[in-house]
């Protein structure tokens, strides 16, 4: 009822205010916006923000934002692989060792060997070494081996490597073996350099450094993002690209490019080079065979070839 606000002990209650004319630019400042949304990694309550700040953490500070992470590194576990892996000096930064491990000849000698190489030995609870090597039969040994840390392609080119320079490059090749073979072929026969695409590719992992014997530690491994650019470039710095495969121009003891600074690209065992290698390579080349062989190994292929090169060379 009117004037009930008069009687005693009546509270008038707060009513919205009636609008005034013009905002005087609050609603204009409520529209603008506030910027470009922040990326998750600097989000502090986002998970990617606690991610990237645990990466910085592990690589000592450096922040990784914003650039290509390495790849990650590798464990090798078992006695046989751990001792096979000391003795061809695949870089190691950890060894692992179970408590109470029933220790052998193999267990013995990996253990000498890792302290004359002053490698850091961790005695490491079983469930432990189970959940480092992913499960795997480890026999309670394992390693930790770092990433391979690639050379760019133009780093092959270097005017002061002496002799003629001769390269290989790997073209859909998967099998870390036939990478390390093809390492240990270059190193014995003077090549300088081998080339791996970026993507679809082997890498150096530990079991292409066991397969090189050592002579991974001597070979750059250069890493390329694209092959048919890294190609192209070493043609315009006066390198001649010969590709290798069964249908070739020319077979292996005509090869009259052996004298010039060369590169020889590899394909794979099934499906031989891609298109576009093959149509960047100067002369594509086969190694002579019996009929009853229908292909050679990479690794075998690789060898034979740079054998033949090295022989036209000496000439």
């Amino acid at each position: 009822m009117a004037g009930n606000s008069q009687r005693r002990g009546a509270v008038r209650k707060g009513g919205k205010k009636a609008p005034t004319v013009g905002s005087g630019g609050q609603r204009r400042k409520g529209l603008e916006g506030k910027g470009p949304t922040p990326r998750a990694e600097e989000r502090p309550y986002h998970k990617a923000h606690k991610s990237a700040k645990a990466s910085e953490r592990r690589s000592g500070g450096r922040p990784t934002v914003g650039r290509k992470a390495k790849a990650s590194s590798e464990v090798v576990a078992g006695r046989n692989s751990v001792l096979e892996a000391l003795r061809t000096d695949v870089p190691v930064t950890t060894m692992y060792v179970a408590g109470r491990i029933d220790s052998d000849d193999r267990v013995r000698e990996a253990l000498k060997i890792a302290t004359e190489r002053s490698i850091p030995i961790l005695e490491t609870p079983r469930g432990e070494l189970d959940r480092l090597t992913d499960g795997a039969v480890h026999q309670g040994l394992a390693l930790q081996v770092p990433p391979y840390e690639y050379a760019h392609p133009s780093d092959l080119v270097d005017p002061e490597i002496p002799g003629i320079p001769l390269l290989v490059a790997l073209d859909g090749i998967t099998d870390p073996r036939n990478l390390g073979a093809i390492v240990r072929s270059v190193a014995a026969f003077g090549g300088h350099g081998v080339i791996v695409p970026s993507r679809r590719s082997v890498g150096m992992t530990a079991s292409a450094w066991k397969t090189s014997a050592g002579a991974a530690a001597r070979i750059p491994v250069a890493q390329a993002t694209n092959l048919t650019r890294a190609l192209e470039d070493y043609r315009k710095a006066g390198f001649f690209v010969v590709g290798l495969d069964m249908d070739g121009d020319v077979e292996l003891p005509d090869l009259e490019l052996a004298d010039e600074p060369l590169v020889v690209v590899v394909g794979s065992e099934g499906k031989g080079l891609s298109r576009l290698v093959r149509e960047t390579c100067d002369q594509i080349v086969s190694v002579p065979m019996s009929s009853a062989v229908e292909s050679l190994n990479a690794g075998i292929a690789t060898g034979v070839t740079l054998y033949e090169v090295a022989r036209r060379r000496r000439r």
